[in-house]
C-alpha cells in the first residue's frame, strides 16, 4: 500500500478506537515518525493529511529542514537528545517530545533564553522503569512539573512515553492508564508554566490501546512508511 493509502488506514482505524472509547478522533493528533524516511516520503506523509512530523535525530532533521521536507505542519523531536545537540533543536521545531533527564532541561532552558524563544516540550517518562531506557520516574516527572517556574523559557505541554516492548496484545493498556493517572494529577495541581493537554503515547502496533487511554498524540512511523532497514 501507498503512504496515503497507509495513512488513511491508519485514520479510520484511529477513528474506530476514539468510537469505541467514547472519544472525539479530532483531539487525538496524528504524528507521523519519519525517521530513516528521506525529504521526499516526508512530504508524501505531509500532503496525505498527517497532522505534525517527528524525528529522532539530529543530523535527519537539520538535513530534511532545508529540503522543505515538513512545509505545512509542525516538526518534533522525538529522539533522545543529546545536550551538545540542543542548539540545533530549541528554537527549531515546535515541540521537543523527548525531555528525559534535567539536565537536558537546563540545557534547553539556557539555549532558549540565548535564542529569546520558549520552547515547548514534553517529560519523558519511563513508565515500565526499564534500565535500558531514559526518561524521568513518574515521581520525577512530578517533581519538575513543580519547579518549572524555573524554567521561564521553557513550556511544559505535557508528557511522553514508550511503554516496554510487548507480545501480547494490550500489555500495555496498564502503563498507558498509569501514564493518563499521573498527567491528570499532575494538571490538577495548576502548577506555573505547566499544561497537561498532550499525552504522546502509542505507536504502530499499539496506538489503539492507547487512544482507549487516553492519548491525545500517537506516533507511527513503520504502519506509515514500512519496516525501517537498519542494515543499510
Amino acid at each position: 500500500m501507498s503512504i496515503s493509502e497507509n495513512i488513511r488506514r491508519i485514520r479510520a482505524e484511529m477513528a474506530a478506537a476514539a468510537e469505541k472509547a467514547g472519544r472525539d478522533a479530532a483531539e487525538i493528533a496524528f504524528c507521523a515518525a519519519t525517521k530513516m524516511n528521506d525529504a521526499d516520503r516526508v512530504k508524501e506523509a505531509v500532503a496525505a493529511g498527517v497532522d505534525c512530523c517527528g524525528e529522532n535525530r539530529v543530523q535527519e532533521l537539520t538535513a530534511k529542514l532545508p529540503l522543505g521536507a515538513y512545509t505545512g505542519k509542525p516538526v518534533h523531536f522525538i529522539g533522545h537528545l543529546q545536550t551538545n545537540k540542543v542548539k540545533f533543536v530549541v528554537g527549531t521545531v515546535d515541540l521537543i517530545q523527548s525531555v528525559d533527564r534535567e539536565d537536558l532541561l537546563i540545557a534547553v532552558e539556557k539555549e532558549a533564553a540565548k535564542k529569546d524563544v520558549t520552547q515547548d516540550i514534553l517529560l519523558e517518562v519511563n513508565i515500565g522503569a526499564e534500565e535500558s531506557k531514559s526518561g524521568f520516574t513518574p515521581d520525577g516527572a512530578r517533581e519538575i512539573a513543580l519547579r518549572m517556574a524555573e524554567f521561564p523559557h521553557v513550556r511544559l505541554r505535557g508528557l511522553m512515553a514508550i511503554p516496554p516492548i510487548q507480545t501480547k496484545p494490550g500489555a500495555n493498556r496498564r502503563f498507558f492508564a498509569e501514564m493518563h493517572n499521573l498527567a491528570v494529577d499532575i494538571a490538577a495541581k495548576k502548577y506555573d508554566n505547566v499544561s497537561m493537554e498532550i499525552l504522546s503515547m502509542g505507536m504502530s502496533d499499539d496506538f489503539a490501546d492507547a487512544i482507549s487511554e487516553g492519548s491525545t498524540m500517537i506516533r507511527v512511523g513503520t504502519a506509515i512508511f514500512g519496516a525501517r532497514n537498519y542494515d543499510k
